[in-house]
């Protein structure tokens, strides 16, 4: 099980990035930056790239609809070139909020363009030239539209490799099982174990029959914050705020993934109540209503004991990649946590 560790958004991105030589001498084996509505990930993830050997980075994630596929292959070879074959291409739908609020596209089609856009990213990294009549993407454009000048062009440089790994997001049935299909590696979020066949095993069986294998195995990313000791179980709370905020604000009635997915795991009553305290502006009264359950069996917090029995659970439900948020006052106790869980992991 590799361990992998995802950077914030919010401030501090220099300072945790001088830090990373550190957690690379631990054992750290890939971060995640996010993009989300903040700087764009790219900037920082080739600043990353300068100031590490070994760690492997990825996009966490890169959303589909604010930038061409092309654009996307681009970058992604880009990165990959500047990290000498360290990177890793994280894709997502994102949401309506941030795509069309925040980059003003319309939201369509997710599935649909998730498929074309990794079709011509290979494409492009196997320097083909690049020529597409899809749905959502005609390359170059079809006669009538534009000048009519458009030519079949393959990428200038040589990637460093032709199959980048793709990462995507995802947590509807649709889309986990196009993922399974065609992708590298999953990501979900809120991911809980004990619930994981139930909700998405059908999906994952569905998409790995199409699979090519080529592909290899799907390289399954679960996420849990991370704490080990007899007195941390309090920090199971800061969990609360962030599953408020995807379970009842990030969306419409009827139109929340991460609402849908709380339902899907058994919590309706809960989901439901937390989507209209948080709707309604009472945040705190929302997160009040997260089901201590969910915190619970999505994290890493608690004893060594209990730490190694959740571990346990992760793998036995199929996670190849753990990423871990470390929990602790300074640089030197988040270093400890790394190195522990990465000595825990491989105890498995």
């Amino acid at each position: 099980m590799r361990i992998g560790m995802a950077l914030s958004y919010s401030g501090g991105f220099k300072e945790t990035v001088e830090e990373l030589s550190d957690y690379e001498k631990a054992g750290l084996d890939i971060v995640y930056v996010a993009e989300a509505y903040s700087f764009d990930a790219v900037s920082q993830m080739g600043y990353i790239a300068a100031k590490t050997q070994r760690l492997e980075i990825a996009s966490g994630i890169l959303n589909i609809y604010s930038r061409t596929p092309t654009a996307i292959a681009q970058t992604a070879a880009g990165l990959d070139y500047v990290s000498d074959g360290r990177f890793t291409l994280g894709i997502g739908a994102s949401g309506p909020q941030v795509i069309e609020g925040f980059h003003g596209v319309p939201y369509t089609a997710p599935l649909g363009r998730t498929r074309e856009i990794i079709e011509i990213c290979r494409k492009v990294w196997r320097r083909e030239r690049v020529q597409h009549d899809g749905k959502h993407y005609q390359l170059p454009l079809p006669e009538g539209q534009g000048t009519g000048l458009g030519k079949a062009l393959k990428i200038i440089n040589h990637p460093v490799r032709a199959d980048i790994p793709v990462m995507v997001a995802a947590i509807g049935p649709k889309n986990v099982e196009l993922t399974a299909e065609i992708a590298n590696g999953w990501e979900p979020i809120f991911y809980m174990p004990e619930k994981a066949q139930e909700v998405w095993g059908e999906s994952l069986a569905a998409g790995k029959a199409k699979r090519d294998p080529a592909l290899g195995e799907l390289d399954v990313v679960g996420q849990s914050p991370l704490a080990i000791g007899d007195d941390v179980q309090g920090y199971l709370e800061f969990g609360r705020p962030m599953a408020a905020l995807y379970i009842g604000g990030m969306g419409a009635k009827g139109k929340n993934f991460y609402n849908n997915l709380a339902r899907r795991y058994g919590f309706e009553k809960e989901a439901e109540e937390i989507q209209d305290l948080y709707l309604d502006g009472k945040k705190d009264e929302a997160a009040a209503k997260v089901p201590q359950e969910l915190l619970e069996k999505m994290s890493l917090i608690g004893s060594e004991g209990h730490v190694r029995e959740r571990l346990a659970a992760m793998k036995e439900s199929g996670v190849t990649t753990l990423n871990v948020s470390p929990i602790a006052g300074d640089h030197k106790g988040r270093l400890a946590l790394v190195e522990k869980v990465k000595e825990m992991a491989a105890d498995l």
